[in-house]
């Protein structure tokens, strides 16, 4: 753990003291909020940078320790417009904390899923491009590819002006520019918006975070949750209902019914069309980052879209089959002969 600390400081993280985080904590003063990882509070440094500092449980497993060393190791090596800065750490037997950059505005699920909270929908389109721009960037211009496993409204937080930034690594992993794969460890992210692929123990792409980036754009969209039993049956589950809109040739009806004005339209159409591509089942069917921003823009035309739950179809087709022949077979031999 030492030496992966000392290389770290290499790069742009500040390894601090406890100390220092009690003096510019005012002794952790002011709390934001408490998680399972730990909790959180707001300061400022010397020079008058407001700073969210993020200190975890004194009883950290050695996950927590291995998701400690992945968010140093990954956003600490990054500087990007949408991406949250680390300023620093620290590593010391009394405590282990990382310090931030605060965002003023929270993370983007509070104003997808609260009623008394909202963003306007022009807004959302640009935290949905500039969000993109974030993991693209990860994907293809860091020095090291950075796949984060944990794309999701609740890890994109927003600043005063709700420009987004995409914020927890501690489940990132870093690979070579050349490796086409990474080996599955296990079960990551979230599930809803974790790719298909995550829960097997077949290798790994970046793929994985364009297939999560879709979910989102289905929650931006629907400004809901995508599986929502409040909804009448055909609505439970966003993303199918979006495709069927789309495959009947009635996209302009979701705009509709989730109060997308006119003058928005082509850019909610363009999303839903994004989407579509981004959560198709097979991995090497997504598109890459810099082409999903490309679309979003309005640069790069949109092919059709492919059926991407075509899968789920053809599985309820063979259970229910299944279910038929196990019928039938019963009925055989309960009937008298």
């Amino acid at each position: 753990m030492e030496r992966f600390l000392e290389d770290i400081l290499k790069e742009k993280p500040i390894r601090f003291t406890p100390q220092q985080l009690i003096d510019f904590t005012y002794n952790y003063t002011e709390k934001l909020g408490a998680g399972g990882f730990g909790v959180a509070y707001k300061r400022r440094f010397p020079n008058g940078i407001p700073v969210a500092v993020k200190v975890l449980h004194k009883t950290q497993d050695k996950r927590a320790e291995e998701q400690f060393m992945a968010e140093v190791a990954t956003i600490g090596r990054t500087y990007h417009i949408h991406l949250v800065r680390l300023y620093g750490f620290c590593f010391d037997s009394a405590v282990k904390a990382l310090v931030y950059e605060f965002m003023e505005s929270g993370s983007l699920d509070k104003y997808l899923f609260n009623h008394n909270l909202s963003i306007e929908w022009p807004k959302l389109y640009e935290i949905a491009v500039g969000t993109a721009k974030g993991i693209l960037y990860l994907h293809e211009e860091c020095e090291q590819k950075i796949i984060h496993y944990d794309i999701k409204p609740g890890n994109v937080l927003l600043d005063a002006n709700f420009s987004p930034k995409v914020a927890d690594f501690g489940l990132a992993k870093l690979c070579n520019r050349d490796a086409s794969h990474v080996t599955n460890t296990g079960a990551r992210g979230t599930p809803g918006y974790a790719a298909p692929e995550m829960w097997t123990p077949l290798p790994l792409t970046h793929k994985c975070d364009v297939y999560s980036f879709g979910m989102l754009l289905f929650e931006i969209l629907g400004r809901r949750r995508n599986l929502d039993f409040r909804n009448n049956e055909s609505q439970e589950w966003f993303p199918i209902w979006v495709w069927e809109r789309y495959e009947q040739g009635q996209l302009q009806s979701v705009a509709s019914v989730y109060g997308i004005k006119d003058r928005d339209r082509e850019k909610a159409e363009r999303i839903c069309q994004v989407a579509l591509w981004c959560v198709q089942y097979k991995p090497e069917m997504r598109p890459e980052m810099g082409m999903v921003v490309r679309m979003l823009e309005g640069k790069e035309e949109i092919m059709k879209s492919p059926n991407p739950f075509e899968h789920m179809a053809l599985r309820d087709a063979y259970f229910s089959s299944s279910t038929d022949s196990v019928t039938n077979s019963t009925t055989k031999l309960s009937s008298p002969t």
